[in-house]
């Protein structure tokens, strides 16, 4: 029942009092952190801040209770969110319903894919991201997760370009303009209490604190400041237009959709009675085509002009009794009339009501009470075009996970089932696509946080979940003026621990190729952000080609004896070599990338020894051979006897000789060519060869070191 349901196998142990202490703790402390942090990170994935505390509800239970490591610490993520937001920008506008919807799509969608890889004990597949390809992505990810928060803590709005670094470059260029000075003070606090706590003491929850102080300041100094306006004080024609304009919209949206309606009907009838070729038909199809077509684009108009209006800012005049007065566009005041001196912005249209936004950002209102358990809505299109971006967050979450469940397995020194931590962690999403989660993973911090609260069992993930619950269900008002700088604040500091320059260094030193592929991936991914799958992909690719290159021309090594006895490279030791017999080491598996390779060479060492007559292959570096390895190995045998010279292999490893035993290559090259081990190999040529061959030959060198005196 264990390898169904693992968590049976650590229940019973929360029944010991300290086990049950020790993982409410850490269950407690990892909450502290994950609430504010889960906001954080929905934030970044482009859904409303809330829906962060439906990722931390059920997916850290599900995940502890059906995966196999017990200090796992699952919810939603820096790296995940990143490439949620990626994959669902194009497609929809950030936090709107059709955004929200397709994140909990991808969510099942990621679930599903990892549970799969799970079932069918497929987790080998992740080996085909390389570390390297690894090391260059979240380097690329933690500086673009960062600098995507520049407009928060700086409260500026920028025009979103298509690439991210441009973006950025529109963000710093409104600062100058823009910026919301109590938006960056509140920042800036949060980022020295977050500092200042860690460096006093890393037990202390100090994103937490952060998140406290700044929500009661918000409170105190009214940090929101909003106030709702009629049309008529917007003393700017152009903008009341705009909202009149959104106002008939939505008047006109169920006449549209009768209307479409009413088409479709008449469009279904004609082709039932008439056939589809028929000019009534065609005529109806018509008719129904541009209805849909007018109501996308008049939508599309619409709402273009509502989210230019709400990145615009406004000057307020009040009334001579202080009262809410009138709010020009920047720069155009009357002359005479003098502003409040803030700078205001739309925050909502509602009718011919406008709330007006003069302070910074806050979470504001999150809904009180747990989501509600549903399936998502099956659209096949949409899954087909979100299934690239979820096998890419698939992997990647994958990774990140099994990483640090890997860490912490070791110091725990408990049993790591990868298929079963698929499975854990597909089930969990699949779980939160139930519960309006977008995808998550395994995180590295909160997990690091759990193992040194001291969590022994998953109960303490359950916990988790517990507190989560407590949140949703009765402390939501107490998040309504927490700013999103404070979160913003949150995130660059969550991502700073990604950055790790050592590590690509660490992989040229390795190997220089390595290396390259860390770099490539790095600045292809910062280069095609937003589109992230792109320098994943490319650096994938490179990494599979270098291999390829490498293995293309393994080191093949002419042997002689050194001094020492034993057998070396020749010419890597300025040895002699004799000029009957050459032994060739070849260092890699035989397959069709390198088969010519291996034939040159041993035609190159033919061509420059005209007396030789015996070619000993020392396979014990050969690994594996496949069908155009051991081809070529026939045929190289036919030429080089047809030429008086017989070829002899020493060592071969018995999945090597299983395959010449299956193709009939040993029975057809003789058992006499097969010899255990390079000595034997010499022995039998020496008495074919001959006793005086043996005394003259250099493979046949008494050992020369002189004993230490």
């Amino acid at each position: 029942m264990q390898r169904f349901l693992p968590f049976l196998a650590w229940i019973g142990e929360i029944r010991n009092s300290q086990v049950l202490r020790a993982d409410l703790i850490a269950g407690i402390t990892v909450a502290l952190v994950l609430v504010p942090q889960s906001m954080a990170y929905a934030q970044l994935a482009g859904m409303p801040a809330y829906y962060g505390l439906y990722a931390a509800f059920l997916p850290p239970m599900v995940a502890a209770l059906f995966g196999s490591s017990r200090q796992l610490a699952t919810g939603p993520v820096a790296v995940v969110s990143l490439l949620t937001a990626a994959a669902l920008e194009p497609i929809a506008a950030s936090g709107s319903p059709g955004y929200v919807a397709y994140a909990i799509t991808l969510s099942l969608i990621v679930g599903l894919f990892q549970m799969s890889l799970g079932l069918l004990r497929l987790g080998v597949v992740v080996n085909f991201l390389s570390h390297p390809v690894i090391i260059g992505f979240t380097n690329a990810a933690a500086i673009i997760i960062a600098t995507s928060q520049l407009d928060k803590i700086f409260g500026v709005r920028a025009d979103k370009a298509e690439h991210h670094y441009e973006t950025v470059w529109n963000t710093i260029a409104a600062v100058p303009t823009q910026i919301h000075w109590p938006t960056f003070f509140i920042a800036a606090g949060a980022f020295a209490i977050m500092i200042l706590l860690r460096r006093l003491n890393p037990r202390i929850p100090n994103v937490l604190i952060a998140v406290a102080i700044t929500t009661a300041l918000s409170w105190l100094i009214h940090f929101e400041h909003l106030e709702t306006v009629t049309l008529s004080q917007i003393g700017n024609k152009s903008v009341q237009e705009v909202v009149r304009d959104e106002i008939t919209l939505k008047r006109e949206i169920p006449e549209l959709d009768k209307a479409i309606a009413d088409a479709e009907k008449t469009y279904q009838e004609a082709h039932k009675k008439y056939g589809t070729d028929d000019s009534r038909t065609l005529l109806a199809q018509h008719m129904f085509d541009t209805l849909k077509l007018k109501r996308e684009r008049r939508i599309k108009t619409v709402k273009a002009d509502v989210e230019e209006i709400k990145k615009t800012r406004f000057d307020h005049v009040p009334q001579p009794d202080g009262a809410t007065g009138t709010f020009y566009l920047r720069g155009h005041v009357p002359e005479g009339a003098e502003s409040d001196g803030r700078l205001w912005r739309i925050r909502s249209v509602d009718g011919e009501q406008l709330v007006m936004n003069g302070g910074g950002n806050v979470v504001a209102t999150v809904p009180k009470g747990l989501p509600s358990l549903a399936l998502p809505k099956f659209d096949v299109g949409v899954m087909l075009q979100l299934l690239s971006a979820g096998i890419t967050i698939s992997l990647l979450g994958f990774m990140e996970a099994i990483s640090i469940a890997k860490a912490m397995a070791t110091k725990t020194r408990q049993k790591l089932d990868a298929n079963q931590e698929l499975i854990g962690q597909g089930l969990a999403n699949i779980a939160g696509s139930l519960s309006l989660s977008y995808p998550t993973s395994g995180s590295f911090s909160r997990s690091a946080v759990n193992i040194n609260a001291g969590a022994v069992t998953g109960f303490s993930s359950v916990v988790t979940s517990a507190i989560v619950i407590i949140t949703l269900l009765w402390l939501t008002p107490l998040l309504y003026h927490l700013p999103q700088a404070t979160l913003a604040a949150v995130i660059m500091m969550a991502v700073v621990g990604l950055i790790n320059v050592k590590a690509v260094q660490h992989a040229w030193k390795a190997q220089r190729q390595d290396g390259i592929v860390a770099i490539v991936s790095f600045v292809l991914t910062l280069a095609f952000a937003p589109h992230l799958d792109k320098g994943i992909l490319i650096g994938a690719g490179l990494a599979l080609i270098l291999y390829l290159y490498r293995t293309m021309q393994p080191r093949v090594a002419v042997l002689a004896r050194h001094p020492d006895g034993t057998l070396r490279d020749a010419e890597m030791f300025g040895l002699d070599t004799c000029k009957n017999i050459t032994m060739i080491r070849f260092d890699g598996s035989l397959y069709f990338a390198n088969t010519s390779y291996f034939e040159d060479k041993i035609q190159e060492r033919v061509a420059t020894r005209p007396e030789l007559k015996y070619v000993i292959v020392l396979a014990d570096g050969i690994n594996q051979v496949d069908a155009t390895g051991e081809e070529m190995l026939s045929h190289l045998g036919e030429r080089l006897h047809a030429a008086g010279i017989e070829i002899l292999f020493a060592g071969l490893k018995k999945q090597v000789m299983d395959v010449f035993q299956r193709t009939g290559l040993y029975q057809s090259l003789g058992a006499e060519r097969f010899f255990r081990t390079e000595e034997q190999a010499l022995d039998h040529v020496w008495k074919k060869l001959g006793n005086n061959h043996e005394v003259d030959c250099p493979l046949n060198i008494v050992c020369q070191v002189t004993p230490s005196k």
